[in-house]
């Protein structure tokens, strides 16, 4: 689950992590008291969505006046914000942050995430501040330093100090460095996140060490722990089909191919997606309808997949394993009476009782290619979208 910058920089104040004052507002007219509130020459006006680069996108703006700290909230409320991670449909803006201006020393990178690797959290640092850390990942990746968090121990004094020193930071910065990174790791590891991203870290001209920025995701599989993080959801920010999909208990990621996937297991599902872009053809979506796949999550599957104005044909892939293949033949029959399927259907079953299923789909008289196999299933959905 992913939260907004103001969201992140709250959770960081908690455990005691240096961040801007600022205030968030949906109402450009209150910009006006916040730059006076802030007491500051220069205040920062940062539109709050969920993707980064809003700088480049003309979505952070300095303002030296209230007039102008009123103008660029103006501007930047309600515009739809074109950036790199919005991919070109952009974000609607709803609301912006405001922060104090800062007298930037030197600005770095700062990131934990999970090493799927290793399996342990790592934590990366890069005096590359500022700059996309994929970029520098590519073209000078021995300035990104890492170091393997052991999950029993947590974040060691020494690793802190080691990474700090890696930055080229000394003195009362190393010092106030070391304090921050190991505040950071103490609300990566409570508040069970699969991400915390700090890009810029900064030093400051009178002697600080803040956090710029901040980017923050939870892991939805800790949420039972954290009731309270549910609050910070913004559903204006996610994709429909993919709430809707959660609504529904269905694991559904959207894609940008023209090839709906229905598929039971995350693996095959994978499996499924790869061999259709073998085949030539292009994956419009991950979609999970689970183990028990039945008239419902079928149902409401092809009801989600439908909704994607790009999908030109559907292929069925589902293995009767805890479920017997005639049962999720005759679900997929009575889910086809439920939705209109508009475009070509392609199913391919298999496990237990497979050849019943066969049998029952091809007489059910509703329009659909059964597959002798994933691989059949892949050439035939490829030619029905005309591939």
């Amino acid at each position: 689950m992913k939260i907004h910058e103001y969201q992140a920089k709250e959770i960081f104040r908690k455990y005691g992590i240096n961040v801007p004052n600022g205030f968030v507002t949906k109402s450009p007219t209150e910009a006006s008291e916040i730059y006076k509130k802030l007491g500051t020459s220069v205040v920062v006006v940062k539109a709050q969505i969920h993707a980064g680069g809003r700088g480049k996108g003309g979505g952070v703006k300095l303002a030296k006046s209230a007039e102008e700290a009123v103008k660029y909230s103006t501007d930047i409320i309600g515009m739809n914000l074109v950036t790199h991670q919005t991919g070109q449909e952009g974000k609607k803006v709803l609301q912006v942050l405001i922060e104090e201006g800062m007298n930037i020393l030197k600005e770095y990178y700062v990131g934990i995430t999970l090493d799927r690797k290793s399996g342990k959290p790592v934590f990366m640092v890069s005096t590359e501040g500022g700059m996309e850390i994929e970029t520098v990942a590519k073209n000078t990746p021995e300035k990104i330093i890492k170091e393997a968090i052991e999950p029993s121990l947590g974040l060691q004094r020494w690793q802190a100090s080691r990474l700090a020193y890696a930055l080229g930071l000394e003195g009362d910065y190393a010092k106030q460095a070391i304090k921050f990174l190991t505040s950071l790791w103490a609300a990566y590891d409570k508040e069970d996140c699969s991400l915390i991203e700090i890009n810029p870290l900064v030093t400051t001209g009178d002697g600080r060490v803040l956090a710029l920025d901040a980017k923050l995701n939870f892991d939805d599989n800790a949420g039972y722990r954290h009731p309270e993080q549910a609050e910070l959801r913004d559903e204006t920010e996610e994709d429909p089909l993919e709430l809707e999909a959660t609504r529904s208990d269905l694991n559904y990621v959207r894609l940008d191919g023209d090839v709906g996937c229905m598929v039971n297991g995350a693996g095959l599902a994978m499996a499924t997606m790869d061999i259709i872009k073998y085949a030539g053809a292009t994956p419009a979506n991950f979609l999970d309808v689970g183990g028990g796949a039945n008239v419902e999550t079928v149902t409401n599957g092809f009801k989600i997949i439908l909704s994607d104005p790009n999908v030109k044909g559907i292929f069925v892939n589902i293995f009767g394993g805890i479920v017997r293949g005639d049962r999720i033949a005759n679900g997929i029959i009575e889910a086809a009476k439920n939705v209109e399927i508009r475009v070509p259907l392609v199913v391919r079953l298999a496990g237990t009782n497979a050849e019943e299923a066969k049998v029952i789909l091809k007489n059910s008289g509703i329009k659909m290619e059964i597959a002798e196999n994933i691989k059949d299933g892949a050439e035939k959905i490829r030619k029905a979208v005309g591939k």
